[in-house]
């Protein structure tokens, strides 16, 4: 017998109605409201936000908190291990000073948010696929004659896993430092038995927020995920950007393979990667890199780079802060690639109001998305960007997976980082912001060789029918998107 919507009303008001019948009941309830509003207000959020926690905790008691609990807003109090214990420690190993003073408003941001101050590069190449950023990585990894250290988000026990591990195992029987700093999530599939051969043969494993039952009920941690991708071999080579450890990111594994962008480094900025590595690998592993072989004098070089670590450990969200800034300051043109796009209000005005003052804005998203949620999220957007004049194409041939904003003539940013909450505010990201004309001018041949094969997005584009009604609806969930 189906069961009739009236009828399903009237029982709800008349458990209401039974529930606050008991004055025991409604002085239980009022307190446990107030208790709530007095520890949700002291947190000082969004005011949408915090109203919609209260209205859903004050009249969902049981079914709210632990909604909340799993998947509602979470910080952790990173800061204290960070700066002060894994800082504290490499100052004692009196390390050579690494940086120079900020020029620029940009740069004095990153640092007032991040600590990192500016530094160079003798050389900032772009890897444009996951094989040549592989051929690269195992070369050096290969020649690698102290030490290896790995940071990734993903690590597949796959074709290209199962390469990496057992070049790595090489190096650690060579004697070569291997470590090794998995997230606990996106590497849940790494198993102890994959990595068994290369503990025995001397490497490190570390894993960041590990799925345990403890850590899991006792502090969720779903949404708090190391999103980095990091290598610093022999503390003379670094990589960082897009690309994970996976035969997904192959082409020779697959011609579907995402397409993607990562960053090699030589110079001085390779002592600030080191760095983030070594403050992560210590929050995870409570082991610190203090040695001086870890650390090598490295030339300075031509290239000005700032390293950007973002995450939900920082109020200060370095990373959203920087991205308005960066399109709030443009001159002459905004390109934006990522694979998923949802942006906040404050990126949604920056990018329409560069638009609006007459600059070159160009959003490259992909056509085909493994996130369809996000996707629909993101269509969600097209109509008021393309009002403003902004120009969105969507990638044809594959998935587009590399992240990057290039600003004006000489500005960058490529990293790890999407364009959306979930970057901005609750994973720990990194990127690499340059000031250089040289770089700037590679990252726009990449982006325009790609448009090359994207579809540009019809200006009076709208969503119709059921899709329209799809996207809204994806739009939403934006916040933990």
């Amino acid at each position: 017998m189906p069961l009739d919507p009236g009828d399903l009303l009237l029982a709800l008001t008349a458990g209401l109605a039974a529930a606050t019948a008991s004055p025991w009941l409604v002085v239980v309830w009022l307190t446990y409201v107030l208790i709530l509003a007095a520890w949700i207000l002291r947190q000082r959020r969004e005011p949408v936000a915090t109203l919609a926690w209260l209205l859903v905790l004050a009249w969902l008691p049981v079914i709210g908190w632990a909604v909340y609990w799993w998947l509602g807003p979470q910080r952790i109090r990173r800061r204290l291990l960070r700066r002060s214990r894994a800082r504290l420690a490499l100052a004692g190993a009196a390390l050579p000073p690494c940086g120079e003073t900020a020029e620029w408003g940009a740069e004095r941001l990153v640092e007032a948010t991040t600590g990192f101050a500016p530094t160079r590069a003798s050389r900032l190449e772009l890897l444009s696929s996951g094989e040549s950023t592989y051929a690269a990585l195992f070369g050096a990894i290969a020649e690698a004659q102290s030490a290896v250290h790995l940071e990734y988000y993903i690590f597949e026990p796959d074709g290209v896993g199962t390469r990496l591990r057992d070049l790595l195992i090489a190096r650690a029987r060579a004697g070569v430092e291997v470590r090794l700093l998995l997230d606990g999530l996106g590497s849940r599939r790494c198993s102890p038995r994959f990595l068994a051969p290369l503990r025995a043969a001397g490497a490190e494993v570390g894993w960041f927020h590990p799925l345990t039952w403890g850590h899991m009920l006792w502090r969720p941690t779903l949404n708090l995920r190391t999103h980095r991708k990091i290598a610093v071999i022999d503390g003379r080579i670094g990589f960082t950007g897009g690309v994970n450890i996976s035969d997904t990111q192959s082409e020779r594994a697959s011609a579907a393979a995402f397409h993607d962008l990562h960053l090699r480094l030589e110079g001085e900025a390779v002592r600030a990667l080191q760095l983030v590595f070594a403050e992560d690998w210590y929050y995870a592993t409570g082991r610190t890199l203090v040695a001086t072989r870890h650390w090598p004098t490295q030339p300075a070089g031509s290239i000005r780079c700032q390293l950007l670590p973002s995450g939900p450990d920082d109020s200060q969200a370095p990373l959203h802060r920087l991205f308005v800034e960066a399109v709030h300051g443009a001159r002459q043109r905004v390109w934006v690639m990522t694979p998923y796009f949802v942006p906040t209000p404050p990126v949604l005005l920056a990018l329409t109001s560069a638009a609006l003052r007459g600059l070159d804005v160009r959003l490259l998203l992909p056509a085909r998305n493994d996130n369809q949620l996000v996707r629909a999220a993101a269509r969600s957007f097209y109509p008021e960007l393309l009002a403003a004049g902004v120009h969105i194409a969507e990638f044809q041939p594959r998935m587009l997976h590399g992240k990057a904003l290039l600003i004006d003539e000489d500005t960058t940013l490529i990293g790890s980082g999407n364009v959306d909450p979930r970057s901005f505010f609750l994973n720990f990201e990194l990127g690499v912001l340059a000031r250089d004309e040289g770089v700037a001018s590679a990252l726009a041949a990449r982006i325009s060789a790609d448009l090359a094969h994207a579809r540009a997005v019809d200006p009076h584009w709208q969503a119709r029918g059921l899709q329209a009604y799809l996207d809204s609806a994806a739009r939403l969930l934006t916040p933990v998107l």
